[in-house]
């Protein structure tokens, strides 16, 4: 069984260095065969917060690596960089690819930006990126499990957070799943939660879940919910299921434990 970990909105400027040893631990008990970062990377785009974010990624030594930027990863406060070049600290620190893929024997991680410079928090997806995804999916093996990144959610489970909802959603959620997605994978609310994707869209052809992550390693946590992140793992030998499980950071061990287990149902 191979395992993918999932990191989202690490927000390096507010990070906490025992959560960060503590998901290093993680990291190597773990021993991920793909680490995805979605989004939300640092505080407020700056250099030296990608510099920090930089060597943390380093040091998981991951065998393969999918990050794409949030809406934090794009400069706030100057305009000039934010419209003219939004993503050159990102790419700096991190390459020039927005949108990598990761695909294994048994894995197909298709990332997509869905930051737009001329949005501050909201994401957004357009046709041509739906596009693309479907095409990828469609060439996928009925072994791999099939993963789209995106950052903001597709899918919320607190009338609060409507809001933050993907632009586009669901003309994604319903193509993706035509096309063979089993989950969508996102972050930028820092509330973990798992999902079918049936309880918000009717009549979707197959089934497809979303896996949200709560903030990795900043203190900026979202009321009682502690740092988490997500850990998944799939084996070539029951392709027709995977299973999803929530790490949370316990202060009082200065570990991150098992909070729950899915068991998530695949069609194939």
């Amino acid at each position: 069984m191979t395992a993918l970990l999932q990191i989202s909105d690490t927000h390096f400027g507010t990070e906490q260095q025992p959560v960060m040893q503590a998901l290093l631990a993680l990291n190597r008990y773990v021993q991920p065969a793909a680490v995805v970062v979605s989004g939300d990377i640092t505080q407020r785009a700056r250099r030296s917060q990608f510099a920090t974010a930089r060597r943390f990624i380093d040091a998981l030594q991951a065998p393969r690596l999918l990050v794409i930027p949030g809406n934090h990863d794009i400069p706030l406060f100057n305009p000039w960089a934010r419209m003219l070049h939004p993503y050159a600290n990102f790419r700096q620190a991190l390459g020039d690819e927005l949108e990598p893929e990761v695909a294994t024997p048994g894995l197909l991680a298709i990332g997509v930006n869905t930051t737009r410079p001329a949005r501050h928090t909201d994401g957004e997806v357009s046709r041509l990126q739906i596009d693309r995804v479907t095409q990828c999916l469609r060439h996928a093996t009925r072994e791999q499990l099939r993963i789209v990144v995106v950052h903001q959610p597709v899918h919320v489970i607190r009338d609060s957070d409507i809001k933050n909802l993907l632009h586009n959603h669901e003309a994604a959620v319903r193509a993706w799943s035509q096309a063979g997605a089993d989950i969508v994978m996102g972050g930028h609310i820092h509330l973990p939660y798992v999902r079918p994707l049936s309880d918000r869209f009717a009549a979707l052809p197959r089934r497809i879940w979303a896996v949200q992550a709560g903030t990795a390693v900043s203190f900026r946590v979202r009321g009682n919910v502690p740092n988490s992140v997500n850990v998944v793992r799939h084996s070539l030998d029951a392709i027709d299921r995977c299973e999803v499980e929530r790490w949370d950071f316990d202060a009082a061990s200065g570990q991150f434990q098992i909070r729950e287990q899915h068991l998530l149902e695949l069609d194939r």
